[in-house]
């Protein structure tokens, strides 16, 4: 009963923080959307690549998006494509926030040589702009296909820029009183960065992760798009890529949707994950959460 209670309390909480934030609300229903729509597509969306019906239809009921150049519905392409999208930037987010967090809490914590070398390989870095290192990497190995190798290539170009924010928080809290009284005590430092610190900047590490979200999507389309890693004709760059190639998307209204759609796919998730990223600190934090349980 108790477990119970407690389960109620912070559902009801939760509730009251979307009703508060409807910014978060529909950043929340879009992004909800846009994973239901990956996950479902194979089942509720005919796959249909031999165009059937007439080129370049306008946007109805029927065709959400329109066709394109050789009849097939836009928006089903934009539903199978989101899967690879998502996955992918799901994958290269997840292993550059491990990198950064790896890096930049050891940094932070222990200083000294640590740091010094840990902030030099952070600054390199720093130094080298990503899509074109991504772009010379992925062309350069096999397997570039494969989304865990993608995701570590991801990561192995855009953890620094993270790893450098999380390190800077966790030199600012291990001056506090408290950390200050575990070192005196003999507690580990390793045990105090995982104990005390990381919990304390975990809502910072997930906002760091929503941005690099954002940040391997751009990636991902920029290399499909460029032709560096093979993925269907389906991908988001892809489509971008043909339509401003192969189809007068840009010479005259006709294919213009064949371009906007994955373009106006790109920009409302971007936008939902920026909303869910300005209000998830409100969920986490204790200090900005009571305004709401005092309610």
């Amino acid at each position: 009963m108790k477990g119970y209670r407690s389960i109620n309390r912070k559902v009801m909480l939760f509730l009251k923080i979307c009703k508060g934030n409807p910014i978060f609300t529909v950043s929340l229903l879009i992004v909800s959307a846009y994973i239901l729509i990956a996950i479902l597509a194979p089942y509720i969306i005919p796959l249909d690549l031999t165009g059937k019906n007439p080129p370049y239809l306008p946007p109805s009921f029927q065709h959400p998006f329109g066709t394109d150049h050789i009849g097939r519905d836009i928006f089903m392409q934009i539903a199978y494509g989101s899967r690879d999208v998502l996955l992918l930037a799901a994958i290269g987010a997840g292993f550059t926030i491990l990198f950064a967090t790896f890096g930049g809490a050891l940094a932070g914590i222990y200083g000294g040589i640590v740091d010094t070398i840990l902030t030099i390989i952070i600054d390199v870095m720093l130094t080298i702009p990503s899509l074109p290192l991504q772009i010379v990497i992925a062309a350069s190995i096999r397997g570039a296909g494969n989304p865990i190798i993608l995701g570590l290539v991801l990561a192995i170009t855009s953890w620094a820029a993270p790893a450098r924010s999380i390190r800077s928080q966790v030199m600012s809290i291990k001056s506090r009183d408290f950390i200050e009284a575990s070192r005196c005590l003999g507690v580990p430092k390793i045990k105090i960065l995982i104990s005390d610190i990381l919990p304390i900047i975990m809502p910072y590490i997930m906002v760091c992760g929503l941005i690099s979200f954002i940040s391997a999507i751009y990636s991902i389309v920029g290399l499909a798009m460029i032709g560096v890693i093979p993925w269907s004709e389906m991908n988001w760059g892809v489509m971008i890529n043909i339509a401003a190639n192969y189809t007068p998307a840009l010479l005259s209204f006709r294919g213009i949707w064949y371009l906007l759609a994955p373009l106006i796919a790109i920009v409302v998730l971007q936008l939902a994950i920026v909303g869910l990223s300005n209000t998830i600190e409100v969920i986490f934090n204790p200090r900005l959460r009571e305004r709401y349980e005092t309610k």
